[in-house]
């Protein structure tokens, strides 16, 4: 039984790309998928798809790296565990790395970045930092 699905999703993204693995699947889940949907938004991953099946859907997640092979995701981190949640308001959001990086939240508005978050004006639980 798994305790932590996003945690769970965070480290398959990082031991695929660790070895430089172009796709990684894992059971999907809405808020895996929005997650899933912010890194492609904010530029760390190339696609992602859902694939419907019984018992459950899949989501495969196409990686990104450089021309030269590096890198896009440098590090990926749960940051609010289910033993000790995380929350931040509005005003407490700063930018990662100078803006190279971001934190995923969720939000009453949806799975956000915090870049999203500060322009609809809305904190919430940060799931993970990513740069």
């Amino acid at each position: 039984m798994m305790t932590d699905p996003i945690a769970d999703m965070l480290t398959r993204i990082r031991n695929a790309n660790a070895i430089q693995k172009p796709t990684v699947g894992m059971p999907a889940s809405r808020m895996r998928v929005g997650i899933a949907e912010v890194l492609k938004k904010e530029g760390f991953i190339e696609s992602y798809k859902v694939t419907e099946g019984k018992p459950t859907s899949s989501l495969d997640i196409v990686l990104k790296y450089s021309d030269e092979g590096e890198k896009v995701i440098r590090r990926i981190d749960r940051i609010s565990k289910p033993g000790c949640r995380t929350y931040s308001q509005v005003g407490d959001l700063k930018p990662v790395l100078r803006g190279q990086g971001i934190q995923i939240l969720s939000t009453p508005k949806g799975v956000i970045s915090d870049r999203e978050a500060i322009k609809l004006s809305v904190g919430g639980e940060v799931l993970a930092l990513v740069y």
